[in-house]
């Protein structure tokens, strides 16, 4: 993000109202947007020097090339150390990497083979998305990444191997509603999964704490209050960001099958089921991502008893501190 970029003077974190819900949405559909892979390194670099301008006082006012160059480093930069995200797993690119690996989970009919193959490839992009974007206070040794994935990967298989034996056996309910059951078998996986994954792959925040910040940034220690609740929202906010885009297309396809899908080739089904994805992705994500902001402000008084009685430079009370949730 942008508010890497250090200055003296301060950054606005938007062009929208974040304090309202419509104002992040319209921010996260700014930062999730898919054309922002197109920029390469050198738009990235030209970026980050014009709002170290601006933060340094060369530049006098944000212009709509600023707003621009904002744009880019906050779906590219990571806000705690400043260094660009791998392509695949940055924001702009969540709705194209999760395409395949969802269109995959999604597949009516996978079998036992299909299942574990999907559900695998969905936790190890979870994973690889939970490392490039995680709060990086106290980054995990590749040892506890390794441990993490594994338990992940575990609690995947296990919900939609288990879910999908015991669906077909509930004889007392209608076909069709078991075959409705059936299909959100991969959303029950991926929710109870991405819940453990978040809490698995961020315990060290909870254990050590995260650093928070006074409102012109500079550092005031370190919270495991503010962990709970940066790991706890994104915890919630991977169940609210799946639930469209899990459970929509499949009983959208559920319901073409019965007539325009009806007796059309395997190929055809495919393409309206990745449409299908795709479109919802694209329309869902910025809503589901505004619920929770990015940057999460707290009062003192609902953190540690240390950050009670906090100074800043001119020897006024600390009322609010702030940190970064993670994605």
């Amino acid at each position: 993000m942008a508010s890497a970029i250090t200055g003296p003077v301060p950054l606005p974190d938007s062009r929208y109202d974040l304090s309202t819900y419509w104002g992040r949405v319209q921010h996260c559909a700014e930062i999730s947007d898919p054309t922002m892979l197109l920029n390469t390194s050198k738009d990235i670099s030209n970026a980050k020097q014009m709002i170290w301008d601006y933060r340094n006082g060369v530049i006098p006012s944000m212009t709509p090339e600023l707003w621009r160059a904002k744009k880019i480093l906050d779906s590219a930069i990571h806000p705690d150390t400043g260094e660009t995200v791998m392509l695949p797993f940055r924001m702009s690119s969540c709705v194209l990497s999760n395409l395949v690996v969802t269109a995959g989970m999604l597949t009516p009919n996978l079998g036992t083979f299909g299942t574990l193959f999907w559900q695998i490839a969905n936790q190890s992009l979870n994973v690889a998305i939970n490392t490039a974007n995680a709060n990086k206070s106290h980054p995990l040794t590749t040892k506890q990444v390794v441990t993490n994935y594994s338990l992940a990967v575990t609690a995947s298989c296990s919900v939609a191997l288990g879910l999908n034996a015991i669906v077909p056996r509930l004889k007392s309910l209608k076909p069709n509603t078991r075959m409705i059951l059936g299909r959100l078998v991969p959303f029950a996986a991926v929710v109870s999964a991405g819940i453990v994954n978040v809490f698995l792959m961020r315990s060290e925040e909870i254990k050590k704490g995260i650093t928070v910040f006074d409102e012109e940034g500079k550092p005031q220690g370190t919270s495991q209050t503010a962990a709970v609740y940066a790991v706890g929202e994104t915890a919630a906010s991977r169940v609210i960001n799946a639930t469209p885009v899990m459970v929509i297309p499949p009983l959208i396809l559920a319901r073409l099958e019965k007539n325009f899908l009806k007796n059309k080739p395997q190929f055809v089904n495919i393409g309206v089921n990745i449409g299908l994805i795709f479109a919802t992705s694209l329309v869902a994500l910025p809503f589901a991502l505004a619920v929770f902001p990015q940057r999460r402000t707290l009062p003192v008084s609902s953190l540690e008893s240390k950050f009670h009685d906090l100074k800043d430079e001119k020897g006024n009370t600390i009322k609010n501190l702030e940190f970064n949730r993670g994605i």
